[in-house]
Formats: C-alpha cells, sequence, structure tokens
C-alpha cells in the first residue's frame, strides 16, 4: 500500500469517516486533489469495503474547459467501471439572481448537488477532497475575517447532512479523508503511479482572495515567518476543533440552568451569568445567538455583556434585540412591521419627527410671496378637513409633479434607492386619507396652488 494511502486510511479511521458497506460518491473536478482522492480511495476499496461512485457538477463557468473537465472525469469513471453521477449548473445566472459572489454561488450549487446526491442516488457519504493546504488557507482567512474558535476549526472532517423535515441523518455525510495529506505529496504520488489530472486555470487568477493567500501570502510566511506554516494552522484547526466539542457539550449542561426560552423570546439570568468567568459569558452568550439563528459578532457578544441599566437595549442582526429587563436579558425580535406614526399638522405650524430624523413646517403664502412657485405649494381646499404627517402605508399612491401618471409610493423610494428603516419611516402628508405630499418630492400633481395662494410644506433633518 501506498505511503500516501496509509496516511488516509489512518485518518479516515481516526475520524470514522467511511464504515464497511458504505456506498460512496467521490466528488471528482478533475484537478489533482479530487483525482486523487479517487485512487487512493480505489486502492483502499478492499480495505474499506465501500461502494465507490463518481460525481461531478459542470459549473459552466471556463466555456470549454468546463466540458472538457466533464469528459475527462467521465472517462476516468468508465475506466474504472464506477457509475458516474453528473449535473450542469449555470453559477453566473444564479449569482446575479441570489447577489452572491461567484465563489459563494458556485459552493452553494455545489452542496446542493451533494445534497441531492445522497437522497436521489441513494449514496451514504460523499467525499471531498479537502487537503492540509486548503484547511490552512482557510482558517488564515477565518483568522483575518475575525472568526471565533469555531471559525477557527476550519474544515471539518465530517459534515452531518441536515434534513430541515427529518433533522441529522445518522447515515448521510460529507467527508474529507484527504484533509491531513499535503498538496505537494498528493501531486507527486500522482506523478509516480502515472496518473494525468487536469489543471484549472482560474485557480491562477489573484482577484479571488484565495488564490492570493495560496500563491503569495503563504508561500511568503513559509519562507520568513514558518517552515511549517500549512501544518501549524491545521494543527489550530485540529485544536479549536476539540475545544469546541467540549464547549458544545458543557453548554448543553450550563444553558438549562441560566437560560429560558419562550414564544415571546428568550431570557437569560443576568445574576447567574455575572458569577461566571468571562470565558463561559462569552460561550453562553454565543451558543443562545447560534440556537436563535443569528451570527453574532464579538462587538456583539462584548455590547450584550456589557448592558447594566434597567431597560437598556442594543440591536442585533436579523431584527433581534437585547434589553436588560428585571434581572434578565432578553433576546426579542423585533417587529418586521413599518413603525407607524401619525402627527396633527397645524398650518401655519411645525412638527418633529423622530422616527424619520425629521422637522416637517408649513406656512401659508398670499401673492405677495411670488418667489415659490406654485406647484410647490399646496392647494388650501384641501387643508379643510385638517393635514397629519405619518409615515407612508402599503397601498399609498402619489402622482409626482412632473410625471404623466400616480405611481405607488413603493416604487418611487425605491427609485431613490431608499432601504431599511429610512425607507419605512419616510414621511409624507395626508388629508382625509390621501397622500398630498411627499417628503422629496413636493405636492402632488393634482392637488397644487392654482395661484400664488396656498400652502408651502417643507422638510429639514431633526437638530440633535
Amino acid at each position: 500500500m501506498h505511503k500516501l494511502a496509509q496516511l488516509v486510511l489512518g485518518f479516515i479511521r481516526k475520524h470514522d469517516l467511511l464504515r464497511p458497506g458504505d456506498r460512496v460518491g467521490v466528488a471528482v473536478s478533475g484537478g489533482a486533489d479530487s483525482v486523487a482522492l479517487l485512487r487512493i480511495l480505489l486502492e483502499l476499496r478492499p480495505e474499506l469495503g465501500v461502494v465507490l461512485s463518481v460525481i461531478h457538477l459542470n459549473h459552466k463557468l471556463r466555456d470549454v474547459e468546463s466540458e472538457t473537465d466533464e469528459h475527462f472525469v467521465r472517462e476516468l469513471a468508465s475506466a474504472y467501471r464506477l457509475p458516474f453521477i453528473c449535473e450542469s449548473v449555470d453559477v453566473k445566472a444564479y449569482a446575479a439572481e441570489k447577489k452572491l459572489s461567484l465563489e459563494t454561488s458556485a459552493r452553494d450549487l455545489r452542496y446542493q448537488f451533494f445534497a441531492a446526491a445522497l437522497k436521489d442516488a441513494n449514496l451514504d457519504k460523499i467525499a471531498t477532497a479537502h487537503t492540509l493546504d486548503d484547511q490552512a488557507e482557510t482558517v488564515l482567512l477565518k483568522l483575518a475575517r475575525g472568526a471565533g474558535t469555531k471559525g477557527l476549526g476550519g474544515i471539518y472532517p465530517n459534515i452531518r447532512l441536515h434534513d430541515s423535515a427529518q433533522g441529522t441523518h445518522k447515515n448521510k455525510a460529507i467527508v474529507r479523508p484527504l484533509l491531513a495529506s499535503q498538496r505537494q505529496d498528493i501531486e507527486a504520488y500522482l506523478r509516480e503511479i502515472k496518473q494525468t489530472w487536469r489543471e484549472d486555470s482560474s485557480n491562477r487568477e489573484l482577484r479571488h482572495t484565495r488564490n492570493r493567500l495560496r500563491h503569495e501570502i503563504l508561500p511568503r510566511l513559509q519562507e520568513q515567518l514558518n517552515p511549517r506554516i500549512r501544518e501549524s494552522l491545521a494543527e489550530a484547526a485540529e485544536i479549536a476543533r476539540c475545544e469546541e466539542e467540549y464547549w458544545s457539550r458543557e453548554m448543553a449542561r450550563l444553558l438549562p440552568q441560566i437560560w429560558r426560552s419562550t414564544s415571546k423570546g428568550s431570557n437569560l439570568s443576568h445574576t447567574s451569568m455575572a458569577q461566571l468567568e468571562l470565558a463561559v459569558q462569552r460561550r453562553i452568550v454565543r451558543a443562545i445567538g447560534e440556537s436563535l439563528g443569528l451570527h453574532l459578532e464579538f462587538r456583539h457578544v462584548e455590547e450584550i455583556l456589557a448592558l447594566s441599566q434597567e431597560g437598556a437595549s442594543i440591536a442585533l442582526p436579523h431584527g433581534w434585540s437585547a434589553v436588560l429587563s428585571k434581572g434578565k436579558i432578553c433576546f426579542k425580535p423585533r417587529s418586521n412591521e413599518p413603525q407607524c406614526y401619525e402627527y396633527a399638522l397645524p398650518v401655519p405650524g411645525t412638527v418633529e419627527i423622530p422616527e424619520a430624523d425629521a422637522v416637517i413646517k408649513t406656512a401659508s403664502l398670499c401673492q405677495k410671496d411670488s418667489r415659490y412657485a406654485t406647484e410647490r405649494l399646496l392647494d388650501k381646499q384641501f387643508t379643510t378637513k385638517g393635514l397629519v404627517v405619518r409615515n407612508w402605508r402599503p397601498g399609498d399612491r402619489f402622482w409626482p409633479p412632473n410625471s404623466k401618471a400616480p405611481k405607488k409610493i413603493k416604487e418611487l423610494l425605491q427609485e431613490r434607492h431608499l432601504t431599511g428603516d429610512e425607507k419605512k419611516n419616510w414621511p409624507v402628508v395626508a388629508s382625509a386619507n390621501e397622500v398630498v405630499w411627499v417628503r422629496g418630492f413636493g405636492v402632488r400633481r393634482d392637488y397644487q396652488a392654482k395661484d400664488s395662494e396656498g400652502v408651502l410644506i417643507t422638510a429639514s433633518a431633526l437638530e440633535a
């Protein structure tokens, strides 16, 4: 048995990646790593007692190259009489639709393909060719982006397939048998057994962050800092993964003692937390965030732990907030509905709108105030029923002065690229449920003053 195959066999057994009888789909792109994975698993097949298939996803990102890769992998599967499962996807179209990068889109579609293959092709495991080099790159990338210890665990040897309807499948998983193997040893192995592979030209493009890490940053760190930098980063990932496994069990024991989850939110005992070490407090807050589907950054965790005054609160991602109330830190979803407000608007007069960070003023103008164009004035007859200033509501329509027909206010604000709370709280002036003025657009076209007499409505920022 080749020494690289022995290394891979030891890693498989250490992490219990494959078991006798497993139906394994080997993900082969055509590159050196995946081709070596297939050849090694073919060599280990009698020892492992597994049934192999080859699976390939054509991303259609490199035109003729992509088609040639697919043909190469198909021929490789045929040469060893292995079932071949192949699918093509349009990564560029998916990226445009989802507004994602090509790299993220390709990864999403790849794992969708894996999940479908595990289910539809009746496979137990998908084996991917992530290497120790990939692990080192991932850890360095995560570190640079501010990941915690979970992120520093990098690429996990074994990921259980999760089905939203049935939960985690015991026997369905994505496994990484080459995670302890270095790319240079893999290529040496392929040359030794005289096995060809395909080179992906995009792997040399330095506009991709991972490629810059691979071809520029890591080689420089290896040369000037640590000749074993890749091994050191991979070892750090192993330590971080073990730490996470321990803390996961510890949180399962500790959380029920100080945390209560209800239909209205989640409550964490502030008093009990204060008695714990800071490291444990941070773990607890992160664990609660994960249970709520929140990715809490370090700053979020620190802000939550710093809550000290009754009623103090902070905003969290995805519409959640943390509030200190009656000795408990309460995690609550913020309402997704617009914050409705409505104020009577006198003429003349001034109203402050804190929800929109604005001040709305009205003034009655007569013939001598001719410096104001009549299209900026509201006809006085539309003030007899009183005016209110409020945020716009779904279904509200408005006829801008310089347009040919009324439009939905929602569409007008989208054209101005307004988003979030600023869009939700955008002020309008209404008379008897009809919107007569919109901030930034002026007076509705068919409600404008017919002469120089009318009501001038202006908006300015609310002073701090």
